[in-house]
């Protein structure tokens, strides 16, 4: 099983990104998906969650209104819309199989992610 990360970059304050996420090696219409993110320093963090039918999201309180996760299992494809960025947005962003929303301890579940697409909030 694969997931590769794509979209990161460099933004100034209150702008937009979209991130992107290719699964393969398995079938993600079969599994909740989520993102998660790592800041320089810090432990992972756990952004949105979202249902296997896509029916239900999930966000973490700082990016509720900001941010928006979406899927697409006929492409495979899980994506995380960002909006009104701030620059405490910086950070290493994962996708990750599964619901790894609390109390799931997300140090546990870094076999899931994938490598990672850098997103920096800078002016």
């Amino acid at each position: 099983a694969q997931l590769v990360e794509s979209g990161g970059g460099m933004v100034q304050p209150g702008g937009s990104l979209s991130l992107s996420c290719v699964a393969s090696g398995f079938t993600l219409r079969d599994y909740d998906m989520s993102w998660v993110r790592q800041a320089p320093g810090k432990g992972p963090e756990w952004v949105s969650s979202i249902t296997s039918d896509g029916e239900s999201t999930f966000y973490e309180d700082s990016v509720k209104g900001r941010f928006t996760i979406s899927r697409d299992n006929a492409k495979n494809t899980l994506y995380l819309q960002m909006n009104s960025l701030k620059p405490e947005d910086t950070a290493l962003y994962y996708c990750s199989r599964g619901d790894v929303s609390p109390p799931v301890i997300l140090s546990t579940t870094r076999q899931y992610w994938g490598q990672g697409t850098q997103v920096t909030v800078s002016s």
